[in-house]
């Protein structure tokens, strides 16, 4: 699959240990080696930051999305690319989506989850083919990959539904996953659900 963009879901924070923000940045650094444009929440701080300032500085093209309410210097980066202001979380998620070429999910928490969740169902509902991975980095996203098993073997979650959701544990198998992605979601499931 060809892209020029991703947008970068991940933790306000750094987490306990520093690996976290090690491989961020070394994402960020791929992105630009790449020519990449990377996308993300705007932050300072945490893995946010870590991945966009690694990201320029080899060089990359750096977006931020977000929030108006956030506080500019204590929460949001002043040195990026772009940073694009709006109203509302939602609004953020929908620019995130529509700017986007595929979504990749690094270690967070409730936010996180808030973002991958909307991108997978997104895409389950055919609003967009783009490819979503999660990193999962030391085993990170074990359980929530289970529990991803666990809805497809009680009947609640198709497996052309399920293998829209890609994981990777380092990132050259993210990246490869992002290069090969195929849309697995079933056309006649789609045409049933909108007509």
């Amino acid at each position: 699959m060809k892209y020029q963009s991703l947008a970068l879901y991940c933790g306000s924070s750094s987490g306990n240990n520093p690996v976290y923000a090690r491989e961020a940045a070394r994402f960020g650094k791929m992105c630009a080696q790449k020519s990449l444009t990377l996308y993300f929440g705007g932050g300072s701080i945490g893995l946010m930051d870590a991945a966009a300032q690694a990201c320029l500085s080899k060089g990359g093209k750096v977006i931020g999305v977000a929030p108006d309410f956030f506080t500019e210097g204590e929460v949001l980066a002043t040195n990026l690319t772009e940073m694009i202001m709006v109203k509302t979380m939602s609004e953020r998620k929908q620019l995130l989506e529509e700017k986007s070429d595929a979504f990749v999910i690094f270690p967070g928490s409730y936010g996180t989850m808030d973002e991958l969740f909307e991108m997978v169902t997104d895409a389950q509902l055919g609003m967009h083919t783009k490819p979503i991975v999660i990193y999962n980095y030391m085993g990170y996203y074990d359980y929530l990959l289970k529990q991803m098993d666990k809805f497809m073997e009680e009947g609640f979650l198709r497996p052309f539904h399920h293998s829209l959701l890609l994981n990777a544990s380092d990132l050259e198998e993210l990246f490869y996953k992002l290069d090969t992605y195929e849309n697995t979601n079933d056309r006649s499931w789609l045409e049933k659900i909108r007509h």
